[in-house]
């Protein structure tokens, strides 16, 4: 690039602690270091485990455990984690576990002003970002506020050794999707794009190692440093497409979020093509390819990802009402959002056909 260009970059205060191991020593050191004393601990049902430990690790600092983290953050699920937070006197909460997870104790933070430490299990990324989302009569809000960014995050990769295969894959796939449209974002910046790229080139790279062999360490730790920086990513930029369209399909028809992540991503990506030629060039040397939609394709089939939105559950005869969702509200897209492109983004990804670029 040339530095005649025009852009801006902020960093947000967060600290992050990246060894294994970390999820049972490092926590207890920064909520001492952020002088909490009384903390919530959240997660979903099936990190509720871990939750346990961290908990214990804790010790008389921990106030309780929550475990009813849910999927795209329904209002309820959030109105009962803040009633039990304000009830137990909690001076800040730890969020154990993937989105979900993540995402309730953002919904705590954003609705009481606690300080949220994050310990994510999965590649989700949202641990990175100030984005909140809520789900309240099959919509899905989001926005972003600098009270939701987790002061602390602690990246251990012992915690992703038990993550299931399929869920890593699509988990990692989620991670990638943050990068790829970062790389095109209206506010993107130079730093952005190295961290994108490198992301992208991580991750890609450690995830047919880790479904190989679910136990490296190496592969699961390579795979957490690129869901970090494609997280980053995501919060120091504004999605487009791609985003609009997982949010519309995980909030109003309950798709569940990565996997949708995972077979929406090469067809967004092939619908901005044209109109990204140096995003789709970082995309190509990460990806060591000369296709990068394609490329991603075959990286999630390859691995057992779904295929398509139709083995998500998604219906032929919802097309035109997500088409109508997702082209309901003004956002920044590289190429212009009509209606009959996104048909065909989505009717694409329905039948799971080969992701081709067309003008």
């Amino acid at each position: 690039m040339t530095f005649s260009a025009d852009f801006a970059y902020e960093t947000r205060p967060v600290r992050v602690v990246f060894r294994p191991g970390a999820s049972v020593t490092a926590v207890p050191e920064e909520a001492q270091r952020l002088r909490l004393r009384r903390l919530l601990v959240v997660c979903g049902s099936r990190g509720e485990a871990t939750a346990r430990a961290v908990a214990g690790a804790l010790g008389d600092a921990c106030v309780g455990l929550h475990a009813e983290a849910r999927m795209h953050v329904p209002v309820e699920v959030a109105d009962r984690a803040v009633a039990v937070a304000r009830a137990a006197g909690a001076d800040g909460c730890v969020a154990v576990g993937g989105g979900s997870a993540v995402g309730l104790g953002k919904a705590i933070a954003l609705r009481t002003g606690l300080p949220l430490i994050a310990v994510p299990t999965t590649y989700a990324g949202s641990e990175m970002t100030p984005v909140w989302g809520l789900t309240e009569h099959k919509v899905k809000r989001t926005g972003r506020d600098p009270v939701v960014q987790p002061r602390s995050v602690v990246y251990d990769p012992e915690l992703t050794l038990t993550l299931p295969v399929p869920l890593s894959v699509t988990s990692g796939i989620n991670a990638l999707a943050h990068a790829v449209e970062a790389l095109y974002a209206p506010d993107t910046s130079p730093l952005v794009s190295l961290m994108a790229e490198e992301g992208v080139r991580a991750v890609a790279e450690a995830l047919p190692r880790l479904a190989a062999e679910p136990d490296d360490l190496d592969a699961r730790g390579r795979a957490l440093y690129g869901a970090w920086l494609c997280g980053t990513c995501l919060g120091a930029t504004t999605m487009g497409l791609h985003h609009k369209v997982c949010h519309v399909l995980g909030g109003t028809f309950g798709l569940p979020h990565a996997e949708t992540h995972t077979v929406v991503l090469p067809y967004a990506l092939a619908y901005n093509a044209p109109a990204v030629p140096q995003a789709l060039a970082a995309l190509c040397r990460a990806l060591d390819t000369e296709d990068a939609p394609r490329a991603l394709r075959d990286l999630s089939v390859r691995l057992g990802a779904p295929r398509s939105l139709a083995e998500l559950g998604f219906k032929e005869g919802d097309l035109m009402l997500a088409a109508e969702q997702v082209t309901g509200e003004p956002y920044p897209n590289p190429r212009p959002v009509t209606a009959e492109g996104v048909l065909g983004v989505l009717r694409a990804a329905c039948e799971g056909q080969e992701p081709t670029v067309s003008l």
